[in-house]
């Protein structure tokens, strides 16, 4: 597909999966329930406002307009890549915790310990802990920029923002690093078939 940054999104999917598998090592060796109490750490009120409204960018809501802008510009023929990725990501991820681990505990019902820091006004779950959604939400944005932007500052920034987004994640009590880290394989997988889709349907409808 010419006009993609397929040099950046090779790094993106490297940087992706490395950050994935760092999480999934430490969680083996360190502990899940330790890991996360060492990361869930009050770090004052800023933190707390400032993780809280993160988090929401998980959603993926504030990037909606940027994709769309770019789809009407120039990406309308990437229209089965954009779709199936978060429709991939989604199913993945709900049968993850709908099917195959549905009883998965989330931290503050996984745990008992009374150094668990609780962000006020956010409501915390109780099950259907792995994977992280938010988190694969926010590494699909990161990957699917990559391949769309031409600027490589994006490799740091846009990864920046995907491990803040999982990082909120555990800071609010939600997920454990583990869930984090499979948030982030979600969103590699995801992506990848995403493209062998478009790259089917280049084949079939626009390459003839």
């Amino acid at each position: 597909m010419p006009g993609l940054n397929y040099k950046n999104f090779r790094t993106g999917i490297i940087l992706s999966v490395l950050c994935g598998l760092v999480l999934f090592i430490i969680s083996w060796l360190y502990g899940k329930n330790a890991f996360f109490l060492l990361l869930n750490t009050d770090l004052g009120i800023f933190a707390d406002y400032f993780f809280r409204f993160f988090s929401d960018l998980g959603d993926g809501l504030l990037w909606i307009p940027l994709l769309i802008y770019y789809f009407l510009k120039e990406g309308k023929k990437l229209l089965p890549f954009f779709v199936s990725c978060f429709a991939i990501t989604t199913i993945i991820t709900q049968v993850c915790k709908q099917v195959i681990i549905p009883g998965e505990l989330r931290p503050t019902r996984a745990i008992t310990s009374e150094f668990i820091h609780l962000v006020n006004g956010v409501t915390v779950h109780s099950a259907a802990s792995f994977p992280s959604g938010h988190t694969a939400t926010a590494f699909v944005f990161y990957l699917i920029f990559c391949l769309v932007f031409k600027n490589s500052l994006w490799l740091i920034i846009g990864l920046l923002y995907a491990l803040i987004v999982g990082y909120s994640r555990i800071y609010l009590a939600q997920h454990f690093p583990l869930d984090i880290a499979g948030g982030i394989i979600v969103a590699v997988v995801s992506v990848i078939i995403a493209l062998f889709i478009q790259a089917a349907y280049n084949k079939r409808y626009l390459n003839k």
